[in-house]
């Protein structure tokens, strides 16, 4: 009986927070429309910098170097977990100004570079070597060096890429007791 007399309350309050959602979900529709227009009208506006930020110019062209490698990409195809493989990538400064290699940043600690350390002049040649250790580095591999010079665009990426297979007569993952 008392279940009954609850029944009116527990109408009107269930009314109000409907009618509640409904005018608030309004309001917040006029509220996203209000800012979508004005979003479209400062997209119409020419944007004006301010006042303490620099132009940036294009770099002169005679104070860059240019790699021109013979290869971004060297595939070491497939090889057995524990091997190391060196690749040396060739390149030519075909720019206008001495090139010159400033660091190498490998992708991770299983890769190695070694570089031309001396600035490279217009025409000439250089090496960038790169030594891959796939001690517990099993499937599908691709380490990268990102090389950093005064070129444009500064960083440049070589990469390695193959199959690392497990050793043979190693088992598999341990994996506990199997249950019969």
């Amino acid at each position: 009986m008392k279940y009954f007399r609850s029944l009116p309350a527990i109408a009107l309050a269930g009314s109000l927070f409907i009618f509640g959602c409904e005018s608030k979900s309004a309001d917040n529709n006029s509220k996203i429309t209000e800012l979508e227009e004005k979003i479209a009208e400062l997209e119409k506006k020419q944007v004006n910098l301010p006042s303490n930020t620099q132009s940036v110019q294009p770099a002169d062209p005679t104070s860059l170097g240019a790699f021109e490698f013979e290869e971004m990409e060297h595939s070491f195809g497939t090889i057995t977990e524990g091997e190391v493989i060196e690749h040396v990538f060739n390149f030519t400064n075909t720019g206008q100004a001495p090139l010159v290699i400033s660091n190498i940043n490998a992708s991770c600690g299983c890769t190695s570079p070694d570089w031309t350390k001396t600035p490279i002049k217009p025409g000439e040649a250089g090496y960038v070597k790169v030594v891959f250790n796939s001690t517990a580095k099993v499937g599908t591999q691709a380490p990268t060096v990102s090389i950093n010079a005064n070129t444009s665009p500064n960083v440049t990426r070589l990469r390695l890429k193959g199959v690392v297979n497990k050793k043979s007569g190693e088992s598999g993952p341990n994996l506990g007791p199997v249950k019969k």
